[in-house]
């Protein structure tokens, strides 16, 4: 579902006009994209400062009303003020709900204290922590998930492996990725180690 946000049509552009807005407790925005003008627009302030606080925001659908009508679009930036880490500007995309999109989202790992690699000792490197996808906004996860529970030491999961929603394909270059791999040896492999490494008993001395 689409996340719907009322903008008032900024009639002068520039940062005298931007600082006002700011002055007012409202952000100043850009909608640009699809071969159209960029339109430059007002945010009420509290209203997004409010959704900052949702999850994978960049993934999501924004349909923004204006007195020039409604337009989809995707959050591409948000510029924050150095020191009061307060929000002064926002980019969002138009884009066309029926033409796939490519979005960035965070892997997770799951499972980790049901996995037979690190139930074995074995170590996880989390190696790639974003990846690349490519699909219609409508059917784009917030995140992947990566289900460590039949992952055991020595095994590596691939972009190729990630399970993905239906109609959701890699980015370029993303399947050959490790993104997750447990190390170690496994137990009968350190114990033969251990047992090769370990001095040769003394020999009986002759009488």
């Amino acid at each position: 579902m689409a996340i719907q946000l009322n903008a008032e049509i900024r009639k002068v552009a520039g940062k005298g006009a931007a600082r006002a807005v700011r002055k007012n407790q409202n952000i100043p925005a850009v909608i640009y994209g699809e071969k159209k003008e960029p339109v430059s627009i007002e945010l009420n302030g509290h209203e997004f400062n409010m959704l900052l606080g949702q999850p994978s925001l960049r993934t999501k659908l924004f349909e923004i009303t204006t007195s020039n009508g409604k337009e989809d679009a995707m959050l591409m930036d948000i510029q924050y003020h150095p020191v009061s880490d307060k929000v002064v500007h926002v980019d969002f995309k138009r884009i066309n709900v029926k033409e796939p999109v490519h979005v960035v989202v965070p892997v997770e790992v799951i499972n980790t204290e049901s996995s037979k690699g690190l139930k074995l000792g074995g170590v996880l490197n989390f190696a790639v922590r974003k990846v690349a996808l490519i699909g219609l906004v409508s059917d784009m996860p917030e995140k992947i998930t990566i289900d460590l529970s039949d992952v055991t030491i020595g095994d590596t999961i691939h972009g190729s492996d990630l399970v993905l929603p239906e109609g959701i394909k890699l980015g370029l270059h993303m399947a050959d990725l490790a993104f997750a791999t447990i190390g170690g040896k496994m137990p009968e492999e350190a114990d033969a180690k251990q047992q090769a490494a370990a001095p040769a008993a003394a020999a009986p001395a002759k009488k």
